[in-house]
């Protein structure tokens, strides 16, 4: 069976092999009758990244088959063999480990470089000895050093909740991949940040405070990487309170609350004092009365009061022991006694 009887090794396939193995063999369904094709996927590869030489309308009676590098069948330049038997795979001289061979005949190359481009021929060896081939190409271009970008605004002063705004990353450089970056971390899509064209346009809308900082891009191809110089972007915004509505309103109903228990505390501080203030003239008075009459009593009964006497003169006369008159005698002197009654 030509370069399939040489000696057995086994290769270990990537697991991202298997899976692209998986999603082949699911619409790997060829009629009996079509003709053996190779398709590149793609046909223009960057350096450095890989490429899928698709097989098509394999005949299902295999045994095995050997891809080649070049237009012909050349043992010399054989990349792999597959044994369909035993699925074992049998590497060639061509071979430069980054080629993987699949079940269904199809060829990946990995890391491919400027030296991969041109023809791959594939042999099916068929169970009757009939062998089928057929041929695919793909090209490899050079990859540049990346150059620095830039990053546009559309604007770099914007109001919260009011504004949107595009940063564009800006770069002549093709077959790259665009990352961005707000202060140092990496920008992922989000409900306001979108993402556009390739990752070239990084849009925000709208536009919240905390979306202000530094932003800048980052594009990369397999060799190489460059960032651009940052741009910062302003965010204007009204100072509130931050609280909710629910808040607000509870504040004010409690404000509201205050200030009439303070009123009322207020009226009826003022009643209070209005009726103590009548109270306190009462007993004032009151006060005032009782101490006049104690004044009076004390003052009856003070020793050094001037008791007021109501004098009365009465006028009794002594009279003698009647003696005889006569007719000499004079009549006598009459002697006036005084006595006092007092009235109190």
């Amino acid at each position: 069976m030509g370069h399939l009887s040489a000696r057995l090794h086994r290769v270990c396939v990537p697991w991202q092999g298997l899976l692209l193995t998986a999603s082949l063999l699911t619409f790997w369904n060829p009629p009996t009758s079509a003709q053996l094709t190779i398709e590149s996927m793609p046909s223009n590869v960057a350096e450095g990244k890989e490429v899928l030489l698709l097989t098509h309308n394999l005949p299902q009676n295999t045994t095995g088959f050997n891809w080649y590098k070049g237009e012909s069948v050349d043992s010399t330049r054989r990349i792999m063999g597959y044994v369909t038997t035993t699925q074992q795979t049998i590497p060639g001289p061509a071979h430069s480990g980054r080629e993987t061979i699949y079940p269904n005949a199809s060829l990946l190359i990995q890391n491919v470089t400027l030296n991969d481009t041109g023809f791959y021929r594939l042999q099916v060896i068929m169970a009757d000895l009939v062998n089928e081939e057929a041929t695919g190409q793909f090209r490899v271009y050079q990859l540049n050093q990346v150059a620095r970008p830039e990053v546009q605004a559309t604007s770099t002063t914007v109001t919260e909740d009011k504004d949107s705004v595009n940063l564009t990353c800006s770069t002549n450089d093709t077959e790259i991949s665009i990352k961005w970056f707000f202060n140092s971390q990496n920008i992922l899509s989000s409900e306001r940040i979108k993402l556009f064209q390739d990752n070239r346009t990084l849009r925000i809308d709208p536009v919240k405070r905390e979306d202000a900082g530094e932003y800048y891009c980052e594009v990369s191809n397999p060799i190489s990487v460059n960032q651009s110089d940052p741009i910062s972007l302003t965010v204007k915004y009204t100072e509130s309170s931050g609280l909710s509505g629910g808040a607000i309103a509870g504040i004010v109903i409690g404000v509201l609350a205050g200030v009439a228990l303070i009123a009322a505390l207020v009226v009826y501080f003022l009643h209070s004092r209005k009726t103590g203030r009548a109270s306190d003239q009462r007993d004032l008075t009151e006060h005032k009365l009782s101490d006049s009459n104690h004044t009076q009593d004390h003052s009856d009964n003070s020793p050094n009061k001037m008791k007021e006497v109501t004098y009365s003169s009465l006028n009794f006369t002594a009279q003698q022991p009647r003696q005889p008159m006569s007719a000499s005698s004079s009549p006598t002197t009459t002697d006036i006694i005084y006595s006092e009654v007092k009235k109190k």
